[in-house]
């Protein structure tokens, strides 16, 4: 849950990066209440405004890595915005929103472009992207694999709760994969602060719930 000081908190920061594209607060509100409204869905219990708050501390501490601030704002807000567990297209529908929400208030579209791409590499191929903004979008999205035990296992439950609609077997089969592709990467980090800081305890917790899913631990 985010409290509504932290929410307010994050419409002030919305509405300071849309004023550097000259975009006024009344045109900024409505579209800040669509992402708010979606990232508050009944079926988010990872991918919500927590995820994005955690995110931000990251972008926060790799700002000095970070060629264009506002759009990386942009791209946090929107990364998730559309997400359905059942769907395979939501990194295409999420740019498709950012562009259906920015482009008439009067963000440029060399703006947009650049949003659009970053959000299209958080479904995290396995090429790594080229350039430094979009590395650390993918590192703040991934933050949370280097997460202490604790939120580790919060996050993984609330992962399995976003898709309880798949039986338990095919549930542990498709995870494994997913961790397993995690950890066959030379780093799961591309900054040196949280490679440094998080990689060792992200193959940790990956393994760890490995070893969860496969009746090897309780």
């Amino acid at each position: 849950m985010v409290s509504p000081e932290r929410l307010e908190s994050m419409q002030k920061g919305w509405v300071r990066t849309l004023e550097r594209y000259r975009v006024a607060p009344a045109d900024a509100y409505p579209a800040f209440d669509v992402l708010v409204a979606a990232y508050t869905g009944p079926e988010r219990f990872y991918h919500n405004l927590e995820h994005l708050t955690e995110m931000f501390r990251v972008i926060e501490r790799l700002s000095a890595a970070i060629e264009d601030p506002n759009a990386m704002q942009l791209a946090v807000w929107f990364h998730d915005a559309v997400y359905d567990s059942r769907a395979k297209d939501n990194e295409q529908r999420s740019g498709e929103l950012a562009v259906d929400l920015l482009g008439p208030i009067g963000v440029p579209a060399s703006t947009i472009e650049r949003v659009v791409r970053m959000i299209w590499a958080t479904a995290h191929a396995a090429e790594p992207p080229g350039d430094r903004d979009t590395r650390a979008l993918l590192d703040a999205d991934l933050a949370i694999l280097g997460a202490s035990e604790e939120r580790y296992a919060r996050y993984a439950a609330a992962i399995r709760n976003e898709y309880a609609w798949v039986p338990d077997a095919e549930y542990r089969a498709g995870r494994a994969g997913v961790l397993n592709g995690f950890l066959a990467r030379p780093r799961i980090y591309y900054s040196e602060i949280l490679f440094a800081e998080g990689e060792a305890r992200a193959r940790a917790n990956l393994r760890a719930e490995l070893d969860r899913l496969s009746g090897k631990t309780l």
